[in-house]
């Protein structure tokens, strides 16, 4: 039986929302991809011109990169939020989404992508990586807050 499908979201393109009910702790999904490294991701990035800042890479803990487009499931169109029902976790080159609490059917599902960029954070880099989500406690930035 399905839990998730992919539709057309009012937060941002696509989205991943749940057909059954999901319980807090639950695995979802993998973010599925081709294993790229970081090097080679920038330079995809590069070449395809993505707009405001959209690309469906998922950045590993050894460097590599996950890119979502190639060869990428429905994984790669959830969604940011800065009040997120799911978190990701990394296991060995895997990466998996577990619900953080009980999602009902119907409910989009959410991550707070926490994005890192080198440098200084200009208005303009915030305004490339401009939130969506509309929570209560939105920091207006898919960018992580910085320390």
């Amino acid at each position: 039986m399905r839990r998730i499908v992919v539709r057309s979201s009012p937060v941002h393109g696509r989205g991943v929302f749940a057909l059954t009910r999901i319980r807090a702790g639950e695995k979802i999904l993998e973010y599925k991809g081709k294993l790229v490294s970081w090097q080679e991701a920038q330079r995809q990035y590069a070449r395809s011109a993505a707009e405001d800042g959209h690309t469906f890479f998922f950045d590993l803990d050894d460097g590599r990169v996950i890119d979502g487009a190639q060869g990428g499931n429905s994984a790669r169109w959830i969604n940011h939020s800065c009040a997120p029902n799911c978190e990701s976790e990394q296991e060995g080159s895997r990466v998996f989404i577990h619900a953080l609490r009980d999602i009902e059917p119907g409910s989009e599902v959410f991550i707070d992508y926490l994005l890192f960029v080198e440098g200084r954070q200009s208005a303009a880099l915030k305004q490339l990586y401009a939130c969506r989500c509309k929570a209560s406690q939105c920091r207006g930035t898919m960018l992580a807050p910085r320390r």
